[in-house]
């Protein structure tokens, strides 16, 4: 049986939840990037859409 002492350094010396930590913020960072990307991306993109549509109506 483990003493108290013994699960604790254990429990410290146990890494799998610092690399699961490390994941979940490589992954959100991921995230912030995409999301960034897309919104600055899809204004452009509105935008031209808009220009398109302002001239197909221009066209007699």
């Amino acid at each position: 049986m483990l003493t108290f002492m013994q699960i604790i350094r254990t429990f410290l010396y146990d890494e799998e939840g610092v690399t699961a930590i490390e994941y979940a913020l490589i992954a959100a960072l991921i995230a912030v990037a995409i999301i960034a990307a897309v919104t600055l991306v899809g204004t452009d993109i509105a935008a031209i859409f808009t220009n398109i549509s302002t001239k197909l109506k221009a066209v007699p």
